[in-house]
């Protein structure tokens, strides 16, 4: 493979190449990329939630539990 590489001009290693690549597989990286970032995305909201969610239980506890003392 190298050697196929070592006779060709600089900007067919450099540039056309890498443009084919991402012809080529231009959809399937773009597919990748997207999932990775709904993935995260769900990821925090589902942590916001959840954190929000502790937050609102431990307020709710706390003023349940000076109430009782009365």
């Amino acid at each position: 493979m190298r050697e196929i590489f070592a006779g060709l001009p600089w900007w067919v290693k450099w540039i056309a190449v890498p443009v084919i690549a991402l012809v080529v597989f231009g959809g399937l990286i773009a597919s990748v990329v997207g999932f990775v970032i709904g993935l995260l995305f769900k990821v925090l909201v589902f942590v916001a939630l959840v954190g929000g969610l502790i937050y609102v239980v431990r307020k709710f506890m706390s003023s349940s539990s000076s109430r009782s003392g009365w």
